[in-house]
């Protein structure tokens, strides 16, 4: 049997059906993402059916290398925290067109590629402490809920305080209450798929109200042509300020990588004396997928831990990736469906709510803070940084910001208690680039 030889099924104590069902598991748990990503996208100025299309193509091949080099039951699609990076960072905070912004993940990923065969990416790995580590991913998850608590209109702006709780007695607003509750009651009960149910409830909500308007669910897909090979190269020898923003996209894809095969690879039982055997054919094809995703037209394709859903029921080889992506390719033909998941509430002549989409967002922002910890609180050098870290992701509205004051303050804090050994000279070479940046703003 092909897929027996392929995948050694019997070896790995699985079966066909173990390995569909774990696939379909896997799918209903990250699909969220083919409704997330586009409406995300779309507001750089990306047309929405093409990014999806870039968004299904991209996660189906970048799964289906994963499981032909490694045979591991690992799904990989764009990145929650970095799609908004993308969108609210680089296109609408620094009006870097998202062309540019494009050829900036191109390159973060080719950056990720080459240090995958050579010792460096180990050496930056080792080089952030674990509190700075965590610190990113629970600021990361900060961002993308305020994010989402914007969409929703539950938070809102203010002349006086900046920003304000919103108008809790509009329909959209009250819509995304219903779909935050959905969602929270649906994973709090450990329901399979909870986000991508939740989403679809609340569009059924949606379209009872009058929110939004149904028109279909399945379709030719859209055209990927506004955003195929469109990339193109900032001049980043001219604008030095664009190496942070690459660092900022090859550090956060590297660590969430190895951190989610690490995870991964101790569920699935695929760690050999504590470490993964085929590592590096997964971080270069997770890698790859950066640098194929930003080609076809989409952010940072990454490896999920949600994939661990899949292992939970029963997946071990690379046949539960193939079978999710089988049906992440099949999900181009449902752009209708897709287009009215992302539909917007407008309420102003500029303003939109997001009312399905935002409590995808809201929640899976808050799933982010679990490592909160893992952070050593009782070690100002290191809990002041990791706080100032998670603090001005959302407040600056910028996750290089946030890295940037965790870098300083780190570096500030371990030279100023005679403690300058404790970290990596790295770090200070990117504080005190970080400090050569914010001085050339003035």
């Amino acid at each position: 049997m092909i897929l027996e030889k392929l995948f050694a099924l019997k070896e790995s104590g699985t079966s066909l059906r173990r390995e569909f069902v774990a696939g379909l598991t896997n799918f209903m748990t990250i699909s969220y993402i083919i409704f997330v990503q586009p409406s995300m996208l779309s507001l750089s100025g990306m047309d929405y059916g093409a990014v999806m299309v870039a968004t299904c193509l991209s996660s189906a091949l970048a799964t289906f290398c994963m499981a032909y080099f490694t045979n591991y039951p690992v799904v990989l699609a764009p990145g929650m925290g970095l799609n908004a990076y993308f969108v609210f960072d680089l296109c609408l905070g620094s009006g870097i067109p998202w062309q540019e912004a494009l050829g900036i993940v191109f390159i973060a990923g080719m950056l990720f590629f080459i240090l995958s065969f050579v010792g460096i990416r180990e050496a930056i790995m080792n080089a952030l402490p674990h509190s700075l580590q965590n610190a990113i991913a629970i600021g990361i998850g900060l961002f993308i809920a305020f994010i989402g608590l914007q969409m929703s209109g539950i938070i809102t702006k203010d002349p006086a305080t900046f920003i304000t709780r919103g108008n809790l007695d509009s329909r959209p607003v009250l819509l995304s209450i219903f779909g935050i509750a959905v969602t929270l009651t649906l994973i709090a009960r450990k329901v399979r798929g909870a986000i991508l149910i939740g989403i679809l409830i609340s569009t059924v909500a949606n379209l009872i109200a009058g929110i939004v308007s149904y028109d279909g669910i399945a379709a030719v897909p859209p055209s990927i042509t506004p955003t195929f090979f469109k990339l193109q190269f900032p001049n980043i020898f001219a604008r030095l300020e664009l190496i942070p923003v690459i660092f900022v996209f090859f550090a956060i894809d590297m660590f969430d990588s190895i951190g989610t095969l690490t995870a991964i690879g101790y569920r699935a039982e695929l760690m050999e004396e504590g470490k993964l055997t085929k590592a590096r054919g997964a971080l270069l094809t997770d890698a790859g997928s950066t640098v194929g995703g930003a080609l076809l037209g989409t952010s940072t394709v990454t490896c999920y831990i949600e994939s661990a859903t899949g292992i939970a029921e029963g997946g071990r080889t690379g046949l539960t990736a193939a079978f999710t992506g089988i049906f992440m390719l099949l999900s181009v033909f449902l752009y209708p469906l897709v287009k009215i998941v992302g539909g917007g509430f407008q309420i102003s002549q500029s303003a939109f709510l997001y009312p399905i989409i935002a409590p995808a967002l809201i929640v899976v922002g808050g799933l982010m803070l679990r490592n909160v910890s893992q952070i050593d609180w009782e070690d100002i050098t290191e809990s002041i940084p990791a706080f100032l870290t998670m603090l001005m992701m959302p407040l600056s509205f910028s996750i290089t910001d946030g890295i940037g004051f965790g870098f300083i303050s780190l570096a500030f804090l371990k030279l100023v208690t005679g403690r300058r050994k404790e970290i990596h000279p790295v770090i200070y070479y990117f504080a005190f680039f970080f400090i050569a940046c914010y001085i050339g703003d003035l």
